[in-house]
């Protein structure tokens, strides 16, 4: 595999320096998460996998390729390796692949992503990243304050990954009223005295701006020594990549085709697939599937994003109308031109909407192909699923399998779709489907027991900062 640059990134925004005009660093990007003028870090060049190589390997061997040259000199190697086992041993996950295929027709696969401890694909990342921030704070004698929004899995799984950081103070945002029970008491029954769980009156859009908000204020970030653990953090992207390439080569890549079907809103997931086949992973197809909030799809139909209303679906976690991965898309497909992606990202903020050109917007379309799926067919799929199959998906995995389904006669290969969550995480959509009402697993038989620590706050800015600062350990550490 070919190296990387000394490890180096870049802001797709184009104003992320260090002093001395000293490369930007995995161990930079890791912790700062946003870049300073308010851009997504994105390697300099993309590695090259040699594809070969990595045939039956164990998973961890296979991310530790994929990933090494993103970690640079950051973490050695013995050291790295050392984190990939515990990350994905059989302790944290319950199925030696990590993520493991189930076969539903000749054709159709599903790549089961929940295997993690709150039963989501997010766990895979933030497993990872929760050790990786302890490891580097660990040897700088820092403290960091972590500040996230979730629509429902990124929450609790980043909870799970740094509950027990001794260098991390952990506030998540949620959209009040607005993520399943299930989503919501895998966050809010963790009792650790660093985790914060904020409910927000407002919606994940609204969640998601504040924390933005929150690294754009350079006082602040800096006060509260900031840092991402959203997908606008690379280290997410990066760990993401790895089950794209274990699942294409169990099904016979290079020499079979392959192709995956994503239920995405952020685009992170789907992102990680383009990435791998930058890397040179053959893909034949990625189709980026959306429920009824279809920003994205409708994007690769017009050549043009316009935000609308966020509508509640019966996949909550997709309820997202500004996709912050998409970003990092725009910027390759903008042929990394920094000053032309700043202009087009300030006209969104300004006017809610943007468009490309159609010699860009036919690259996209060669580089993804879009579907979007309603509640009636999100339920359908899940009813279809069940009676011919037996297995029992939840509704982001049906958003991805009507994607696939309606791809199925123009794909040559295998088609893939990502089951990013365990049905019995939003049960009532199940239920109504096929009238069977999926069980928690056995770790989690006592959730709805368990007592619940969250604070509900307005949908105001000045008051969740003011919450962070009254609630961070950062000062105290810095007064030490």
């Amino acid at each position: 595999m070919s190296e990387l640059t000394k490890s180096n990134f870049i802001s797709t925004r184009g104003h992320a320096v260090k002093d001395g005009n000293q490369p930007i660093t995995f161990e930079d990007v890791l912790l700062e998460g946003l870049a300073p003028d308010g851009g997504l870090y994105i390697p300099t060049e993309w590695p090259k996998l040699d594809i070969e190589d990595l045939r039956d390997k164990p998973y961890t061997e296979v991310a530790y390729a994929v990933m090494k040259a993103f970690v640079g000199d950051a973490i050695t190697e013995d050291d790295f390796k050392a984190i990939i086992a515990e990350t994905y041993g059989s302790e944290i996950f319950d199925h030696q692949c990590v993520t493991p295929l189930t076969q539903l027709s000749e054709k159709h696969w599903l790549m089961e992503l929940h295997r993690g401890p709150t039963l989501a694909f997010k766990d895979v990342a933030l497993q990872l990243l929760g050790r990786l921030f302890d490891h580097v704070l660990a040897r700088r004698n820092e403290h960091v304050t972590i500040v996230g929004a979730t629509s429902g899995d990124t929450g609790s799984a980043a909870i799970e990954g740094c509950k027990a950081c001794e260098h991390v103070d952990i506030f998540i945002l949620h959209p009040k009223g607005r993520v399943s029970d299930v989503q919501r008491k895998q966050m809010t029954t963790v009792k650790a005295p660093n985790v914060h769980n904020i409910a927000v009156e407002g919606t994940f859009d609204d969640c998601q701006n504040m924390v933005k908000d929150m690294f754009s204020d350079r006082a602040f970030r800096t006060e509260m020594n900031l840092s991402a653990i959203n997908s606008i953090n690379w280290a997410r992207i990066m760990a993401q990549i790895v089950y794209y390439v274990t699942t294409a080569l169990a099904l016979g890549a290079p020499e079979r085709k392959v192709s995956f079907s994503v239920p995405t809103g952020n685009f992170g997931n789907v992102l990680a697939a383009h990435v791998a086949r930058k890397m040179g992973l053959p893909i034949e197809a990625l189709i980026v599937s959306s429920n009824r909030n279809d920003i994205l799809t409708r994007f690769f139909e017009h050549g043009a994003m316009k935000l609308e209303g966020v509508e509640p679906s019966l996949s909550p976690s997709m309820d997202i109308q500004i996709s912050s991965n998409f970003e990092r898309y725009l910027f390759e497909l903008m042929g990394r031109d920094h000053a032309a992606l700043a202009q087009l990202m300030l006209s969104f903020k300004e006017t809610g909407s943007f468009e490309v050109s159609d010699e860009q917007i036919n690259q996209a379309r060669a580089d993804f192909k879009a579907h979007r799926c309603n509640d009636e067919d999100t339920l359908a799929t899940i009813k279809r699923c069940y009676e011919e199959t037996a297995e029992v998906i939840d509704p982001h995995t049906a958003v991805g399998l009507s994607g696939a389904f309606a791809h199925e006669d123009e794909l040559e290969g295998a088609i893939v779709t990502l089951a990013c969550a365990h049905a019995a995480k939003f049960p009532d959509a199940v239920e109504k489907a096929i009238g069977v009402r999926p069980g928690l697993p056995d770790r989690l038989h006592d959730l709805f027991e368990r007592e619940e620590y969250l604070d509900a706050l307005p949908n105001d800015l000045e008051a969740v900062q003011n919450f962070v600062r009254d609630h961070s350990k950062v000062k105290q550490k810095s007064a030490a």
